[in-house]
């Protein structure tokens, strides 16, 4: 495994995660996500064996179902690296996985969807009683793309930040509350500029709380590494954030992409290297295309083509200041496409389409990019 980073930040509690903890002075440890089935115990186990290789100093698997536990039960005697599960809507899990993982990853967005009668507050205390028996650290995960409704209209229409905000703020009170702190915290969007205010902010009201960087969807290389260059550089030199992913969209088998550019982007702010400045410049305000990360829970693997024949069919539209979103399964995909000009997300043999939030149909992988070429130059007409 590789060495973690020093760079002098911000004085955070400390939080253990299996054999390495993150802030109290820390190195900064790099993360990535399995991007195999977790069924498949043979190919997650070499995946996350060379994410390790590759400096990653905690690797994360997603859990969906009975069949990925067993799994993740026989995977784990098998490696000595540090596991994070990740939990969507199936947040009961958390006690079947805990004894097998060393940090559970949720996303507050996500518990108002299942068990709706059940206050979320009630959810989590369930959440941190499941980690505190298993010596389980615990990562509240929030989304810009799947924050709680309810909590998203409570603010004004310009302020996509204070949403986020204010359900971490609310998740933390809870933990809080019931003297659970082996808690740290990941503020994520998919535009760099809103992942630097969000953090920033929640840094000023609790500096005691260790920070996950991210930009969410930051999609293919080398746009994706660009977009969380430019949000995290700035964040490290000021020194905020103990621990960091790089979310890329890349074939199954270049998953360790996303750790080499992690390293190599503390290894820049570590050298004072201005990091995010030209990134910033270089993005411009021409088309978008986000995409999220390949993981084990794309249903299928050609979403990852289909977002690269996207981009090379797009090339001529360069300048056009839209946004087309790439989801790569049904978690991300129907709330994650909504804010964008046009969204597909892709099924085991469909690709669904909106426009702005509205659905417009399910296509096959062959049909769908002229589909959505006709509708970009309806949208480039108007």
């Amino acid at each position: 495994m590789g060495e973690a980073v020093s760079i002098a930040r911000n004085p955070t509690r400390a939080v253990g995660i299996g054999s390495i903890a993150i802030g109290g002075g820390r190195p900064i440890a790099v993360q990535s996500m399995c991007a195999t089935k977790t069924t498949d115990v043979e190919a997650t186990l070499a995946q996350i064996e060379s994410l390790a290789a590759a400096g990653a100093g905690v690797v994360r698997v997603a859990v969906d179902t009975p069949k990925d536990v067993e799994a993740l039960a026989a995977i784990r005697p098998r490696t000595r690296a540090n596991l994070s599960v990740d939990l969507q809507e199936n947040y009961r899990l958390a006690e079947r996985v805990a004894p097998w993982v060393d940090k559970i990853r949720y996303n507050p967005g996500h518990l108002h969807h299942h068990e709706p009668d059940r206050p979320w507050q009630d959810k989590v205390r369930w959440l941190a009683d499941a980690a505190g028996q298993q010596d389980c650290a615990i990562r509240i995960g929030v989304n810009g793309g799947s924050v709680d409704p309810a909590l998203q209209a409570r603010f004004a229409h310009g302020d996509s930040v204070g949403p986020m905000l204010a359900s971490v703020l609310e998740h933390c009170a809870v933990l809080d509350a019931i003297g659970f702190d082996r808690y740290c915290v990941s503020l994520k969007d998919s535009d760099p500029v809103r992942v630097l205010e969000a953090n920033r902010r929640f840094a000023a009201q609790r500096p005691d709380v260790p920070l996950h960087l991210g930009v969410t969807e930051a999609g293919m290389p080398p746009e994706g590494i660009a977009r969380t260059r430019a949000a995290l550089g700035p964040l490290l030199r000021e020194g905020i954030g103990d621990t960091l992913r790089v979310s890329l969209t890349v074939p199954f088998a270049r998953k360790c992409e996303e750790v080499e550019a992690g390293r190599r982007l503390l290894d820049d702010v570590a050298r004072g290297v201005p990091v995010g400045e030209a990134e910033t410049e270089s993005l411009g305000s021409g088309l978008r295309i986000v995409s999220c990360p390949s993981c084990s829970r794309v249903e299928n693997e050609a979403f990852v083509e289909l977002a690269e024949e996207i981009r090379r069919m797009t090339r001529d539209m360069a300048a056009c200041p839209l946004t087309i979103a790439v989801m790569g399964c049904r978690v991300n995909g129907p709330g994650e496409t909504d804010d964008a000009d046009l969204g597909v997300w892709c099924g085991p043999t469909q690709v669904h389409l909106s426009r702005r939030g509205e659905h417009l149909g399910a296509f096959g992988y062959a049909e769908i990019l002229g589909i959505l070429r006709k509708e970009l130059d309806r949208l480039v007409g108007e």
